[in-house]
């Protein structure tokens, strides 16, 4: 067996199976220190009263990334929604068509680096998404400029696609990521993490330290969360079982996703409702699925090779705890300026990296929604539970939920048009909380070495949107 010491060496040198897309590069919460804060008792360990350099960053820069991404207001009478969006929004209106250039710019962009880099190659998924990129470009140029079937200008597909998500996430990723940076680099995640990690044993059968990757999933996005917890599993910190958990149940898209799902289903003036009230029911649907199959019958076995890490209880003051993380992460941290700039430079490597992929897959999901019954056969399994609620339309909204399997998006692309607000913030909810959706998540589950396979991911997708739907339409019934 290799030495412990020359184990832990090759660990902190890990490399990710995939880009970290929107990792940002201030952040150190992929270092693999022995000492994590769900391992120590604060009050016995040496370090426990840390000084931190100018602690005014934890509180200011917090704030202003707070601020960015959860408090509403209005410009000049405008609507109400918050800075991204009235930043999005004003560049948008500033550049008008140039946007769709800078869309296509973005997409062949990433279709070049699929090819530079090789990635194409080294599986069959892989394969199959540097074809698709090629076909975004294809799709988005003749978008552009005005020429190719008459079915790719319905309004409702192609222009839809381009205009409402392609473009929103070309900007709304790298916009987002600056203040991305004020909210995962100077403290507040590691002290979230440190806090909640009381419920997280009894509620969701995890150690406590997986609070740091619902907190990265929900502040970043699923590749951060999955990149964590690859590392925690390889490094026998997490079974199993707990790290399928994690995937499957905390790696979430992100808040800056969350907002594309709500300006596409125009309700961004209940965003505070929503981001909250799908955070919270995303983790009721998880701490349902860990207490039943597939999930409960993963193996408990640790990472081959791996030395396993239990998990020791913190025993002294939390707060004290939770404050001593962030004051470390606080010293560890860079300037603000390299800070905005490794996040700015990052959101455009993740915003030409996802592009093609929504272009691609969004109208092919479009064109089979509008023009073939396949999704309203495979939304038949939903049609039990959508009528029983008194959702509108229970066969078109039984294949809207289906097309959520291909891509995120699909279901708020092809509900946008409802006048039906509990519809609306229904599959918003789903949006969130489904986890697993081929263009890239499942994709990015297989290229590590968490124990998931196809089957388990759809089975777990559907029990996911089962009870998403089941637990937010009375919800959203008290709302509207």
């Amino acid at each position: 067996m290799e030495p412990a010491g020359k184990r832990t060496n090759r660990l902190r040198k890990y490399s990710p199976a995939w880009p970290v897309k929107d990792l940002p590069a201030s952040s150190h919460v992929l270092d693999d220190d022995s000492t994590s804060p769900a391992d120590t008792n604060p009050d016995a360990t040496p370090d426990a009263d840390v000084k931190a350099k100018a602690v005014w960053r934890f509180f200011v820069y917090s704030a202003i990334g707070i601020f960015a991404f959860f408090v509403p207001f209005s410009i000049n009478g405008s609507k109400s929604t918050i800075l991204l969006d009235h930043i999005v929004t004003w560049i948008t209106t500033t550049l008008g068509e140039g946007t769709r250039l800078l869309a296509l710019a973005a997409i062949i962009a990433g279709t070049i680096y699929q090819f530079v880099s090789g990635r194409w190659k080294e599986d069959y998924a892989r394969m199959a998404f540097a074809a698709l990129s090629v076909l975004a470009i294809v799709l988005c140029a003749m978008l552009t400029f005005g020429f190719g079937p008459e079915w790719l200008f319905n309004p409702d597909i192609g222009p839809f696609i381009l205009d409402k998500l392609v473009i929103s996430v070309g900007l709304l990723i790298p916009v987002g990521a600056i203040f991305l940076g004020l909210l995962v680099g100077f403290g507040l995640m590691e002290f979230i993490g440190v806090m909640v990690q009381p419920i997280m044993r009894p509620v969701f059968r995890t150690p406590g330290k997986s609070a740091v990757d619902a907190v990265a999933s929900f502040l970043g996005s699923y590749s951060l969360g999955l990149l964590i917890t690859d590392r925690m599993y390889k490094n026998g910190s997490y079974n199993g079982r707990e790290a399928s958990i994690v995937a499957a149940g905390f790696s979430t898209v992100s808040a800056t996703f969350m907002v594309i799902v709500a300006k596409t289903l125009d309700i961004m003036e209940h965003w505070i409702a929503y981001f909250f009230i799908a955070f919270i029911i995303t983790f009721i649907v998880t701490a349902i699925t860990v207490r039943i199959p597939p999930i409960s019958r993963i193996p408990e076995d640790y990472y081959p090779g791996a030395t396993p890490h239990p998990e020791k209880e913190i025993t002294g003051n939390r707060f004290k705890a939770a404050w001593r993380e962030a004051k470390i992460e606080l010293n560890r941290a860079d300037s603000l300026g390299k800070v905005l700039w490794s996040n700015f430079r990052d959101g455009l490597i993740m915003a030409v990296q996802v592009t093609p992929g929504i272009m691609s897959v969004g109208v092919i999901g479009l064109v089979l929604a509008t023009y073939t019954p396949v999704f309203k056969a495979v939304g038949v399994v939903f049609y039990p539970v959508v009528w029983l609620l008194r959702l509108p339309d229970p066969w078109a909204t039984s294949g809207a939920l289906a097309t959520g399997l291909a891509e995120m998006f699909l279901p708020a692309t092809l509900t946008a048009g409802s006048d039906d607000m509990v519809l609306k913030f229904t599959i918003a909810v789903v949006c969130v909380s489904q986890i697993f959706f081929f263009s890239a998540m499942v994709p990015a589950v297989l290229a590590t070495d968490i124990p998931l396979n196809i089957v388990k991911m759809v089975i777990i997708w559907f029990i996911r949107v089962v009870l998403t739907v089941i637990i937010t339409v009375p919800v959203a019934y008290l709302l509207f």
